[in-house]
């Protein structure tokens, strides 16, 4: 088998998939459109298969002393009620470690100091990939052209590659949510470690750091592409009755710091995730809505499922049909729990809806959400064999 390999993305999903590569022994360029690495996105939660996904990755350590443990918090209604409440000792206890928030630019700084010198290439936009022969994929770059026998196509939702290899695929689709987020200016008096409220078609929730600082998002049902003038002022109108903290994190943010982005997802799902030697990963392949926050987690898992496959098989064919065969029930079965609790959660409006899903929760057992959270949680990760070994 052959051992060069290009990552195109440099997200959190297409580092990992080069840090793996590279502890198996691969040799591996990573390829970013953005010409400058920004790390917007505010911040994370990690839930455990993430975190292990990362210790076999050989950088979960760093990540869980950068990262605020979540053990306290929950769901909530906009008066304050509460609907149901997190035990994160608990959680901990089942698997092993509790839910981590982290600030996104330092979950990538830590993936990138992870990579070989020299391994990522920012600005660089993969304008062509396409077969060189039977064991050869070649990907141009601006007037560089690379050869390699492995391509991963961790390009995100928009995949121009994804829209290659399946030319008839309807592609990205709105989700009916819209996110406006941010990270607080400074420390936030909070309470909890992370919560959720759900009003009507609406939800607002917060993420606390380490250092004090919080990130919030509001989401709201609207139309794909509205935009406000003043985000952060209409942010402060529709929520000024809301419960606190949520109108002090607002207080906290600076205008110029609110990101806004709709909610889209890969609703149709891909027939495969690999095709020859190009194989997607991440959104790129499996996009979905954050209801469970496993987007990141599921790009983790994939990582490291690949990285084991191609240590573990003798073809590239054969270690991509394994990684397909193993990742894409996974990942398509996540994406569907993720939309059905947006239905269940945020997206619910009528009146009398919201009052029996609020019903619902407050007499649900701690024990039956314990092992809703686990079915996607409890994931071990295969192990990584080392070059050399």
């Amino acid at each position: 088998m052959g051992n060069t390999a290009v990552v195109v993305g440099g997200g959190i999903g297409g580092l990992a998939a080069a840090i793996g590569l590279h502890r198996i022994g691969w040799e591996v360029k990573v390829l970013e459109r953005a010409a400058t690495l920004e790390d917007s996105g505010a911040g994370i939660s990690l839930a455990a298969n993430g975190l292990r996904a990362l210790d076999e990755l050989g950088v979960g350590r760093a990540v869980r002393e950068a990262a605020r443990g979540q053990y306290s918090g929950g769901t909530r209604t906009p008066r304050g009620g509460r609907l149901a409440r997190m035990d994160g000792r608990a959680l901990e206890k089942a698997v092993g470690t509790p839910i981590v928030g982290i600030p996104r630019s330092t979950l990538h700084r830590l993936l990138r100091e992870a990579l070989p010198a020299g391994a990522l290439t920012v600005g660089a936009r993969a304008r062509a990939v396409e077969r060189a022969g039977p064991r050869t994929v070649r990907v141009g770059h601006g007037a560089t052209t690379l050869e390699a026998d492995l391509v991963v196509a961790a390009d995100g939702i928009g995949s121009e590659i994804r829209g290659r290899l399946f030319p008839d695929h309807p592609g990205p689709t709105y989700s009916g949510s819209t996110v406006l987020r941010a990270i607080t200016e400074h420390a936030a008096d909070l309470r909890t470690d992370f919560e959720l409220t759900w009003g009507r078609g609406t939800e607002f929730g917060h993420i606390a750091f380490l250092d004090g600082r919080a990130e919030w998002h509001a989401v709201l049902s609207l139309p794909a592409g509205t935009r406000f003038d003043d985000p952060l002022t209409e942010l402060r109108r529709r929520f000024r009755t809301w419960h606190e903290p949520i109108p002090a994190l607002l207080d906290a943010t600076r205008a110029e710091s609110v990101l806004h982005h709709d909610v889209n997802e890969l609703r149709t799902p891909l027939p495969s995730y690999a095709v020859g030697r190009i194989v997607l990963l991440g959104d790129a392949a499996h996009a979905m809505t954050p209801n469970l926050g496993q987007g990141a987690c599921q790009a983790l898992e994939d990582a490291v499922t690949l990285a084991a496959a191609l240590g573990a098989e003798s073809t590239v064919e054969a270690a991509l049909a394994r990684y397909d065969a193993v990742r894409r029930p996974r990942g398509q079965a996540v994406a569907r729990a993720a939309r059905q609790a947006g239905t269940m959660g945020h997206r619910l409006s009528h009146p009398l809806a919201v009052a029996l899903r609020n019903a619902a929760m407050r007499m649900t057992p701690p024990g039956a959400t314990m092992r809703m959270i686990l079915r996607h949680h409890a994931w071990t990760p295969p192990s990584l064999p080392r070059s050399g070994s």
